[in-house]
């Protein structure tokens, strides 16, 4: 009985190691997107891309994690294509903002 609950604590305690893990990728991924797109708004894509893919593996290395190349590079994608769509929203609503404003300006005159 001892080495059944045993065995399932091993395996449930890699579980979590697991998930924990994966969402520690996750939110360092979105950190160093977002301060690369801010620190060096300077650089092309391709830069951006090498500077984010170095932080990244210097702050898991930190956290003794480590991260296989596709899955850094599909993380990052779904990041950016967030922020995009996140900005596409944004911008969608201004222009409504805007045409909004600008029709009651007209209906007021």
């Amino acid at each position: 009985m001892t080495a059944i609950a045993g065995v399932l604590g091993a395996g449930m305690k890699k579980l979590y190691d697991r998930m924990t893990a994966d969402d520690t990728k996750r939110k360092v991924v979105e950190t160093c997107v977002k301060a690369v797109e801010q620190l060096y708004q300077e650089l092309s894509g391709t830069e951006k891309l090498e500077k984010a893919k170095e932080n990244i593996i210097a702050m898991l290395d930190i956290k003794g994690i480590s991260i296989s190349e596709i899955e850094m590079d599909m993380l990052i994608e779904a990041c950016v294509a967030e922020f995009n769509l996140a900005f596409l929203q944004k911008a969608k609503e201004e222009r409504l903002e805007a045409k909004e404003n600008g029709s009651n300006v007209s209906e007021t005159r």
